[in-house]
C-alpha cells in the first residue's frame, strides 16, 4: 500500500521531524554543557564563559578525579553491584514470570501469586521494616545489601509475563509432545524468543542499579564502599567535607569544583551510554523472532 504525500501529510512530517529535532536538541544540550564543562579552565568555568564548547581545553579536571582513591573504590563498587545485581535481577524476573504466565489449570496457584505481586506494587513495608530486615539478616554493609532487597521488580515481571503470554502456544505444544519439560521449554523455547523483552528488562534494571544511590547511603556504614552515586550524592548535591583529602583540598585551588564535578558526572554516565545503544536494536525487532507455520 502506497501512501500518497499529501499537502497536509508533508506538513505533518515537517512539524513532527521539527518538534523531534528540537527535542532531541533539549536532550542534549545540558549534556554537551557538562562535558565542555569539565573539560574548560578554572577561570572560564568561574566566569560562567562555558556554554557547549570547552574554554581553554584541559584534563586537569578528569586526572584529579582518576587520581582520587574514592573515586576509583567506588566505581568499581557500582560495576560490581552491576555484574552481580542485573544477572540475580533477570533470572528471579524470568523464573516469577514464566509461571505467571501459565493458564490456571496448568498452575493452580497462579491467581493467588499474581495477585500477591501486585498488592506488592500498590502497597510496601516502608523504609523502616526494610531497614530492620536487611540489618537482621546481616547484610548491612555488605554488597549484598544493593541487591537482595529489590531483586524482584514487579514492574518487570508483569512485562515479561504479559510478552510470555504473547508467545503462539503451538510452539510449547510442539515442545511437550516432543517430551520436552518445563525447563526446557523456558531456556530453549520462551527466552531465545524474548530478546526483545530481557533487553528492554535488562537496560531497566542496569539503569535502576547505576543511578541508585539512597540505598548506599542508609545501607553502608563506610564511605569506602559507598557505590558510585551515593558518592557523587555527598560531593554534588548534599556537600560532605569529611571524605575530602588534604590532598584533594589542596589540588581544588588549583582547578574548579564545578569542573571536578562535572568530569565525575559524565564519567558516571559513560557506561549507559555504551550500554544503551547495544540493547536499543532489539526494541525494534518484532515481538516474536519465530513463527509458526502450519
Amino acid at each position: 500500500m502506497v501512501v500518497k504525500n499529501s499537502a497536509g501529510r508533508k506538513a505533518f512530517l515537517v512539524l513532527n521531524y521539527t518538534l523531534l529535532i528540537l527535542g532531541a536538541i533539549l536532550c542534549v544540550f545540558p549534556l554537551l554543557h557538562i562535558l565542555a564543562l569539565s573539560f574548560s579552565s578554572n577561570a572560564a568555568a568561574t566566569a560562567g564563559d562555558v556554554k557547549i564548547w570547552p574554554v581553554d581545553f584541559n584534563w586537569k579536571s578528569y586526572e584529579f578525579v582518576m587520581n582520587r582513591p574514592a573515586f576509583i573504590k567506588a566505581f568499581f563498587v557500582s560495576v560490581k553491584r552491576l555484574v552481580l545485581g542485573v544477572p540475580i535481577s533477570i533470572l528471579v524476573t524470568v523464573l516469577t514470570a514464566y509461571p505467571m504466565s501459565k493458564e490456571k489449570s496448568a498452575f493452580r496457584g497462579r491467581d493467588f501469586f499474581v495477585w500477591f505481586f501486585i498488592i506488592t506494587m500498590l502497597f510496601n513495608g516502608g523504609l523502616v521494616p526494610t531497614y530492620i530486615i536487611v540489618n537482621k539478616t546481616g547484610l548491612m554493609n555488605t554488597i549484598w545489601a544493593l541487591i537482595l532487597p529489590g531483586a524482584l521488580n514487579v514492574f518487570n515481571a508483569v512485562l515479561l509475563l504479559n510478552f510470555f503470554r504473547s508467545l503462539p502456544k503451538e510452539l510449547e505444544e510442539a515442545a511437550f509432545m516432543d517430551g520436552a519439560g518445563q525447563w526446557v521449554n523456558l531456556w530453549y523455547i520462551y527466552l531465545p524468543l524474548s530478546k526483545p523483552a530481557l533487553a528492554t528488562i535488562t537496560l531497566f534494571v542496569t539503569v535502576s542499579h547505576w543511578n541508585s544511590w539512597f540505598d548506599g547511603l542508609i545501607y553502608m556504614n563506610s564511605n569506602d564502599k559507598y557505590p558510585l552515586q551515593s558518592l557523587l550524592q555527598t560531593m554534588v548535591v548534599n556537600i560532605n567535607t569529611k571524605i575530602w583529602t588534604e590532598h584533594d583540598i589542596q589540588m581544588l585551588k588549583m582547578i574548579n569544583d564545578r569542573t571536578v564535578r562535572a568530569a565525575e558526572i559524565f564519567i558516571t554516565m559513560v557506561p549507559i551510554l555504551v550500554v544503551y545503544p547495544v540493547l536499543q536494536r532489539y526494541f525494534t525487532t518484532g515481538i516474536v523472532l519465530g513463527s509458526v507455520k502450519g
